[in-house]
């Protein structure tokens, strides 16, 4: 056998071995999908496996909801438009109930990605949770980016965030290379935005709570893409911080949202800015209706549904907004056949 052979033999093995010793899928909630195309490194590329060259992405899977669909087509829209898709390793935050069938989901779908999957236990943060306008955003895994530092190993430094609703179409290497100076976090900032808007009248009526401002000019940023040191973020024990915010929303209910508040009340002001193309948010409307939406004026580099209307429920029911066309080339769910009840 020649070595090409053999590496290949090797490889291959390397995919199919982890499927075989994984058991059957549940019936829960089974998305298909189709595998996606192998991406590989251009000749420029340092070596995939060299430390100083990996570009680390951290996202939620969801099994049991149609949020698995949105993460397998951003993850799809990262590679596509990588410039060296090897060297990018993603970081996947799950909860325990669908282990097994997210690591055969991933392996089939993407059976050349480097990534790693981290248990997410919803008691970390079930206690902490109020209820927010859409119950969508109070599900425990809207909260595990507070708790990065504590799932991911400390070896890795820093981190991209993305949502499950979106898509990169820019090659992600530029985002990674920004420079957050003396910040812990780097987002695109909206300063326009009307900042009172996000907490309640009980908030900004107590002293000690909206004196939290009084030495930041903060603006508004969406917390659906991030570039966080994770060092600094566990030097000055950021977790703590947010779950501070988190227990007076309990007791004092200060705003309506979900787990964009908290990150309001610690960073805004102090966050690095981004370039808008970075996150044309907001595609999905409001979180009430969800009305399609236009992009804002500018570049664009990630496109995000934000809100409450989501591409692939818009796409399925066949009254999709013009952006979520947008979308629709990076879904790789397997549709049922139209002939599939014909005997």
């Amino acid at each position: 056998m020649s070595h090409d052979l053999r590496h290949l033999t090797t490889a291959i093995a390397a995919v199919l071995l982890p499927l075989l010793l994984l058991p059957p899928l549940t019936a829960a909630y089974h998305q298909q999908f189709r595998e996606a195309p192998a991406f590989r490194n251009g000749v420029s590329c340092p070596p995939p496996h060299e430390n100083s060259s990996t570009i680390h992405i951290a996202m939620t899977l969801d099994y049991a909801t149609p949020y698995l669909r949105g993460s397998v087509a951003a993850v799809l829209s990262v590679l596509q438009h990588s410039s060296c898709p090897e060297n990018t390793v993603f970081h996947f935050l799950a909860t325990t109930d669908h282990r097994y069938n997210l690591l055969r989901t991933i392996i089939s779908t993407f059976p050349y990605l480097r990534f790693h999957l981290y248990p997410f236990d919803p008691t970390t943060v079930n206690h902490l949770i109020s209820s927010s306008i859409r119950r969508a955003l109070d599900e425990p895994l809207n909260y595990a980016r507070i708790y990065l530092v504590d799932l991911l190993p400390s070896v890795v430094t820093r981190i991209i965030y993305l949502d499950s609703d979106l898509i990169v179409i820019d090659d992600i290497a530029k985002l990674w290379k920004i420079n957050l100076k003396s910040h812990v976090l780097g987002a695109p900032e909206y300063c326009h935005a009307n900042f009172s808007h996000y907490f309640t009248a009980k908030f900004w009526s107590n002293p000690s709570f909206s004196a939290t401002f009084r030495r930041r000019a903060p603006c508004y940023f969406n917390t659906g893409v991030m570039v966080i040191d994770l060092t600094k973020w566990r030097n000055h024990g950021f977790t703590k911080k947010l779950e501070y915010w988190m227990k007076i929303q309990k007791r004092y209910r200060i705003y309506e949202l979900g787990s964009l508040p908290p990150f309001l009340l610690v960073f805004a002001g102090n966050v690095e800015g981004v370039e808008h193309q970075w996150n044309q948010h907001g595609l999905g409307g409001d979180n009430l209706e969800g009305l399609c939406r236009d992009l804002h004026p500018g570049p664009v580099s990630l496109l995000h549904w934000s809100g409450k209307g989501k591409p692939w429920l818009r796409l399925d029911a066949r009254r999709p907004c013009t952006l979520d066309n947008l979308w629709a080339p990076y879904d790789l769910l397997k549709h049922e056949s139209l002939f599939s009840d014909i005997s």
